[in-house]
């Protein structure tokens, strides 16, 4: 599997508090078949991470995991919230390009609200050449309650990212239901662990893909539409499969 969103670097933002906390997640997402893990700090007022910081942080954290012996290929990123765009310049923004590709950047959607232009924000990338990666919109209230809203935006271009946990359920019946939603609507294409803590429980990809419970779709969000990303390829066509869904206490229905 591939994923592209995790908070692997240490401090820099609110994931890993060390160099060693670092190594441990890495090794917990190769004990979750991650074969290749992106980097995406947050970039936003509270972590104003640099690209600078951002590739240095990388290159220790690769130095160490290669000491250590730990087979993960890791690629740079950042997570970019909506507010930072107008005050990074094209060069910061194609050097957090996602899995180092300058032509994709992950963005984060806010938890609660619904910016009136958020569209207008996420085209403007599209027309800097730039494809948009929206992470984690089930998690927010407002697509919880119309996931269809997502769909102007997936036509338009923005791809769409869902977390690992959400699919499974560790984040509640909402982002659950809503995450599910986007994937059996076709509109999500990725999903990653945004994993901020070591342990194969935080970084849970394995869990989601059992939780999508097709194999071929899974196999597309964890690992074709990635890899396309990394290769700057085009995107393959997804599968026809819908997720298996459950109920709450993983009951079939």
């Amino acid at each position: 599997m591939i994923d592209l969103h995790s908070h692997v670097l240490h401090g820099l933002d609110d994931g890993a508090r060390s160099l060693e906390e670092s190594v441990e997640i890495a090794r917990a997402a190769v004990a979750d078949g991650i074969e290749v893990l992106a980097a995406t700090p947050h970039v936003r007022e509270d972590y104003p991470t640099t690209p600078e910081e951002m590739e240095a942080a990388a290159d220790e954290v690769r130095a160490e995991l290669e000491r250590a012996g730990v087979p993960l290929d890791l690629r740079t990123g950042g997570e970019v919230a909506l507010d930072a765009l107008d005050d990074l310049g094209p060069d910061a923004l194609r050097r957090f390009g996602l899995g180092g590709n300058p032509s994709y950047l992950l963005v984060e959607c806010p938890y609660y609200g619904w910016p009136l232009d958020l569209p207008d924000r996420l085209f403007r990338l599209r027309l800097a050449g730039i494809t948009p990666v929206f992470a984690h919109p089930e998690r927010n209230g407002e697509v919880q309650a119309d996931p269809d809203r997502l769909e102007g935006l997936v036509e338009s271009g923005t791809l769409v990212q869902v977390t690992a946990a959400s699919l499974d359920g560790r984040l509640g019946r909402s982002s659950r239901e809503a995450g599910l939603r986007l994937v059996e609507r076709g509109l999500a294409q990725l999903i990653a662990s945004d994993a901020h803590h070591p342990g194969v429980r935080a970084i849970g990809m394995s869990a989601a893909v059992e939780a999508v419970g097709d194999e071929e779709l899974a196999a597309w969000l964890t690992s074709a539409v990635p890899r396309a990303i990394l290769d700057d390829g085009p995107l393959p066509p997804r599968p026809e499969g819908k997720p298996r869904r459950r109920g709450w206490f993983g009951l079939g229905r």
